[in-house]
């Protein structure tokens, strides 16, 4: 993870700003054009981690190559499909109304950009702090909270391929097994995410 971090310095930051941006708009001004934009900036997220991550720079890691090759394919599809998505125009994001989803939402949307704070306190180094856009866990952590921001209307491909990669490995793989104890956080969001999507469950 260090070693990765090094290497794709500052573009973490970069990332990190501009959804903390994103998100702070669809809070304040919810409207297509935020969701667009936050659109296009998951479809360029997840097409990153698919390529960068899981298949050239971090493709060896804890040595699971072809483990890896699949997730990075499943990145990768899930961009393409944000892709058709700013054509379909079917996804837009905003604060859900009822109050405990509001702000359950607005409480897990702070922790996801704490990744950082909770990493460091983990003794966790610079580089090696995870972070929202270049990261695998914390992106599919803040795109699962917005996914539930578009519910009903919502892909439900990405949003279950998302609670997938949340739910069943976190806890024994990134947490006990890795150390990396921020990743509650994404575990969190993939429970909450599946109880709002059998909530809002419509069929298509």
């Amino acid at each position: 993870m260090g070693t990765y971090g090094a290497k794709i310095w500052p573009a973490q930051i970069i990332f990190y700003l501009a959804a903390i941006l994103l998100v702070e708009w669809i809070l304040v001004k919810p409207g297509k054009l935020p969701s667009f934009c936050t659109k296009l900036f998951l479809s360029i997220a997840f097409l990153w981690n698919g390529i960068l991550f899981y298949l050239i720079l971090a493709k060896g890691l804890a040595g699971n190559t072809h483990g890896n090759y699949f997730i990075g394919f499943l990145f990768i599809l899930v961009s393409v499909l944000f892709v058709i998505d700013l054509f379909r125009q079917k996804m837009q994001f905003a604060l859900p109304l009822v109050g405990w989803q509001k702000y359950v939402t607005l409480s897990l949307m702070m922790l996801t950009f704490y990744y950082p704070i909770f990493g460091r306190l983990s003794g966790h180094d610079f580089t090696s702090l995870l972070t929202p856009g270049t990261f695998p866990c914390p992106t599919i952590a803040l795109t699962l909270l917005l996914l539930t921001m578009a519910l009903p209307q919502v892909d439900k491909i990405i949003y279950i391929l998302l609670i997938f990669l949340a739910i069943p490995f976190t806890p024994f793989f990134q947490i006990i097994k890795y150390g990396v104890f921020e990743d509650s956080i994404l575990f969190t969001c993939g429970i909450f995410s599946l109880i709002l999507l059998v909530k809002n469950w419509r069929p298509n």
